[in-house]
């Protein structure tokens, strides 16, 4: 698998588990020059600016070890970006969850969702 393919189908398990847990995804893939944003969803009256993790092995740590300090200000500026085009107020009820996706020793998928992860 190219890595292209293997984050193409990290994305696809993490839409099925957001479709499955009640987010109404309104933006996949959001991108500008300085970050990018993979979900962007609605859950009740907040906003959900996701980042997807997916890892197939576990040889360099938890996926969620990935989203550092440099990753969660990227994704700060492109939602207040994301928030200034359509309009919507940045004081609306926001979050920045992490979707971690894993598999483990037997090859089951495992989903660990963070809410405010940062």
């Amino acid at each position: 698998m190219t890595t292209r393919s293997i984050g193409t189908y990290g994305e696809d398990l993490a839409r099925s588990f957001l479709n499955n847990h009640d987010h109404a995804i309104i933006d996949r893939n959001f991108r500008w020059r300085l970050g990018e944003i993979d979900f962007i969803t609605r859950k009740n009256r907040s906003l959900h600016f996701i980042e997807v993790k997916y890892r197939r092995t576990r040889d360099y740590g938890l996926p969620q070890e990935s989203v550092i300090k440099k990753k969660q200000h990227k994704i700060r500026r492109t939602a207040l970006l994301w928030l200034q085009q359509r309009r919507l107020p940045v004081d609306s009820e926001m979050h920045f969850d992490v979707l971690a996706i894993s598999k483990d020793i037997r090859g089951r998928i495992r989903y660990e969702y963070i809410e405010d992860a940062f």
